[in-house]
């Protein structure tokens, strides 16, 4: 069960990154908002991510 967690986070976080990817050249997707909503998600799993999303913030 954890395991099936673990594998939708990263589901769920590569697809909101998918998404604010594609928003950069639709103009109807706010494409740096689900960016930023992917790589939060995505920081529970991963340091590196966390660390950037601290250097953000400053």
């Amino acid at each position: 069960m954890k395991k099936l967690k673990e594998i939708a986070i990263l589901i769920v976080g590569w697809g909101f990154i998918t998404l604010g990817v594609l928003g950069l050249f639709l103009p109807f997707l706010q494409g740096i908002l689900f960016i930023l909503i992917g790589l939060a998600i995505l920081s529970s799993r991963s340091k590196t991510i966390q660390r950037f999303l601290k250097y953000l913030e400053d």
